[in-house]
């Protein structure tokens, strides 16, 4: 009966046993599967991005009178306007006032200045395009500059549910018109009821550079 009782408790911790063996195999195929899966994503946006970056360089070598430069977060910039005069950029405490115009790299314009002014940004508090938010930071007073931005600096995936495509590499004219404190603009802001007009005429150009041909 003992006997009998300790084979039945060995049986049972042998099944046991096997039952958890056969679980933790068949958990197997889904983490490979898992892992195989963000492989094979990445691979995908690797992809993508070489893609992107392949229509940007063709943009550049269109265009080889125009200096572009390549940013750090990957995306390219020329200037149409330089300030060489000021030294300030805008960073996070301030409020910039800009305007901007998004364009294809084929040059087909989106959404013109007209449609997206006025832009009142406060610097680093507020969700906008990933590039944009890089990009004004590296920027001088009065200065015009053109971004090449590849989707993942843009909209991404999903574009932005309107005019803008998924996936879609863009190409932004940026003029900073000013940029001030946020201590300052509130002042200014108690003082005149309304959003104070940014001027539109740009001052006399500091330096001008070749526009882009796409």
């Amino acid at each position: 009966m003992k006997n009998s009782k300790l084979i039945a408790i060995l049986f049972f911790l042998f099944a046991l046993v096997s039952s958890c063996k056969q679980h933790q195999d068949a958990r197997k195929p889904i983490s490979q599967a898992s892992g195989s899966f963000m492989k094979k994503s990445i691979e995908r946006n690797k992809k993508l991005i070489a893609g992107e970056e392949g229509q940007i360089d063709a943009v550049i070598k269109k265009n080889p009178k125009v200096k572009f430069i390549a940013s750090s977060k990957g995306y390219w910039y020329s200037y149409v306007v330089k300030n060489e005069l000021d030294t300030l950029t805008p960073k996070k405490g301030d409020v910039a006032f800009f305007d901007y115009e998004i364009k294809d790299l084929k040059g087909n314009i989106i959404y013109s200045e007209l449609e997206l002014r006025p832009q009142v940004y406060y610097v680093d508090k507020q969700n906008i395009m990933m590039g944009l938010r890089d990009g004004i930071k590296l920027m001088r007073k009065k200065e015009k500059v053109n971004f090449l931005f590849t989707s993942h600096m843009g909209y991404g995936y999903h574009g932005d549910n309107k005019k803008i495509g998924i996936n879609q590499p863009l190409l932004c004219t940026v003029t900073l018109r000013d940029f001030k404190s946020e201590a300052t603009y509130r002042k200014e802001s108690e003082i005149k009821p309304t959003v104070p007009a940014v001027k539109q005429e740009v001052a006399t150009e500091i330096k001008s550079k070749d526009t882009i041909t796409q």
